[in-house]
């Protein structure tokens, strides 16, 4: 009897270890930084892409109007501890914040940390007005605002984003996806006094999402055309509102597209823009077949 009852313990624990495998293997099947995780055995085509979004070029306007900067938005909520950063695209390593807000810091080249002219162009951060009723502008005829120099790029020189995302087909929707993993935020080669682009952090597209929801008042898609129909940031990027021009793909080389088309930045555009077209062409002719 005691013999019978051991090994149908043994049976019992067999199968319950049997089971958490099972249910680890299909959990596994998912991608944990999808906003809309889909089984991979239920994509029939999948590519990993790579688009640079330049906040200032016109129809990504709306996503960086003045103080409703969505790089802003992304720094601040830093700063408040409302979103986490990571060191790169793969989203494996969290960046620290001290090491976020060093980043933000404009590199002290042993002088004064901003000319006058540097504060003219933005770089200061007004706060306390003056009884000046046009606010200390010229010919105001006021005291000048006091001045508190910021140590830090202003919000606006970060205009530029990587946007990482997955392009698949849904062999069960029968359609094809754009789902967004990661955006990582960029400091132009222009506003670095280093004369290179500077990324800041990666952010999972994820959590942006869930802030941008969080803050309706502060992620909005300003809408030029119509006043009344304003978005949410995260409804703009799922609408395909912005522009932005394919760098990269995933290659075993890991090469951006002008690394690998490198005889001239010419070819290298030219090549984009093909390889553009003939995304847009493959997920056209799934449905002559």
């Amino acid at each position: 009897m005691n013999k019978l009852c051991y090994v149908f313990s043994l049976l019992l624990l067999l199968s319950v270890f049997a089971d958490a495998n099972a249910q680890e293997q299909v959990t596994s099947g998912y991608n944990e930084n999808s906003i809309r995780p889909i089984h991979e055995s239920n994509k029939m085509f999948k590519k990993i892409l790579w688009w640079r979004m330049d906040l200032l070029e016109k129809q990504n306007l709306p996503f960086f109007s003045r103080d409703g900067e969505i790089s802003k938005l992304i720094i601040e909520a830093v700063k408040a501890d409302l979103l986490v950063p990571y060191e790169d695209d793969s989203l494996n390593k969290r960046m620290s914040k001290e090491v976020f807000l060093e980043n933000l810091k404009v590199p002290d080249d042993g002088g004064d940390a901003f000319t006058p002219e540097e504060i003219a162009a933005g770089f200061g951060q007004q706060t306390e007005a003056s009884d000046d009723p046009f606010g200390g502008f010229p010919g105001g005829g006021g005291d000048t605002e006091e001045i508190a120099v910021s140590d830090e790029f202003p919000v606006r020189d970060f205009s530029l984003i990587e946007i990482k995302e997955e392009m698949y087909f849904d062999r069960i929707r029968s359609r094809m996806y754009h789902d967004i993993m990661a955006f990582t935020l960029i400091l132009p080669a222009d506003k670095n006094p280093a004369l290179f682009e500077k990324p800041l952090a990666a952010f999972k597209y994820k959590d942006l999402v869930d802030l941008f929801y969080k803050t309706p008042e502060d992620a909005i898609w300003y809408n030029t055309q119509n006043f009344a129909e304003h978005k949410n940031f995260a409804d703009a990027f799922l609408l395909r509102l912005f522009s932005a021009n394919l760098i990269k793909y995933a290659n075993p080389k890991d090469q951006r597209i002008v690394e690998i088309y490198d005889k001239s930045r010419k070819a290298g555009l030219i090549a984009s823009q093909q390889l553009e077209y003939e995304l847009i062409e493959f997920e056209n002719e799934l449905w002559e077949y």
